[in-house]
């Protein structure tokens, strides 16, 4: 074998490997010693803590639990609000992507975002939500938008629940990932959205899914029911499985109404051929011989 084609194998396994390792959260030699560990483990389904002590945009404190009526899902933000780009990127595109959603916050959905820094205030979280309300710029939206702060501990025991990996920086910021996590109604961890932006179809489905059937029409839950999350596009893709049934339905129903009108016309044809004559006869007038 050459050398050329020696080295080129080497390069091929050494970045298959390092690939392996970022998919399955294992260490990357290539990585900083400040950024190790900054990823986000999925614990889908999981309860969150929600006896967890915040303080909200208005300086009230409260219990994260406070937040969930049981009513409506909530899309779930973590970061900190003086973060110089990507927290900025996630919810700046998060926005953008709602208001293709008719859905409105306060509504059929909310939106939470966490402070993962201790030393940032509740002013600071009531002027980063005033923006982010004008931003969406819908009516009557803006008691479905929650900015909330709290200790190191309170930050990281939501953090931690939801695999939300991230780690504080020698200047001060704060290395995390980007992404959503779509919380059911009664709190449990329903869907993670990578990335910092989402289409808005993939958005809305995880939503719905979320709520279990509370938010939307029958066409959205129908649309939903022949969907699958498909943990590798990151996206709703059609279930084949889904898409047959619905054609054999359609077919059989087809058929039957095929087979029901030609069974009808024939009955009244053969009714038509076969058929007696019911007039009374010329002599009897009402039963009365003329």
């Amino acid at each position: 074998m050459s050398l050329f084609k020696i080295i080129s194998t080497f390069a091929f396994v050494a970045a298959l490997n390092a690939s392996c390792g970022v998919v399955h959260g294992q260490a990357n030699p290539g990585i900083p010693h400040e950024l190790e560990g900054v990823e986000i483990q999925e614990n889908l389904n999981v309860e969150l803590p929600l006896e967890t002590v915040f303080t909200d945009h208005n300086g009230k404190v409260i219990d994260f639990g406070d937040l969930f009526t049981g009513e409506r899902p909530v899309l779930l933000q973590l970061g900190y609000f003086k973060c110089p780009q990507l927290c900025n990127l996630v919810l700046n595109e998060m926005t953008d992507t709602l208001r293709d959603i008719e859905w409105t916050t306060g509504k059929e959905f909310d939106v939470v975002s966490i402070s993962i820094n201790p030393d940032e205030t509740h002013e600071l979280a009531a002027a980063k939500r005033t923006s982010y309300v004008l931003m969406y710029d819908r009516r009557k939206s803006g008691s479905g938008w929650h900015f909330l702060t709290g200790s190191a501990e309170s930050s990281k025991a939501i953090a931690d629940t939801v695999g939300f990996k991230y780690r504080l920086q020698p200047d001060g910021e704060y290395a995390h990932a980007a992404g959503l996590f779509v919380v059911t109604p009664d709190g449990r961890l329903s869907r993670y959205l990578y990335g910092a932006s989402h289409a808005p179809g993939t958005m809305r489905l995880a939503l719905l899914e979320a709520s279990d059937g509370r938010i939307g029409s029958t066409l959205d839950r129908f649309i939903l029911w022949c969907h699958v999350y498909d943990p590798d596009s990151r996206s709703y893709v059609l279930l084949a499985v889904r898409l047959m049934q619905v054609g054999g339905f359609l077919t059989l129903l087809i058929i039957g109404i095929g087979l029901g009108w030609m069974w009808l016309s024939e009955r009244r044809k053969n009714g038509s051929s076969n058929g007696e004559d019911l007039s009374p006869p010329d002599g009897l007038v009402h039963g009365v011989e003329r």
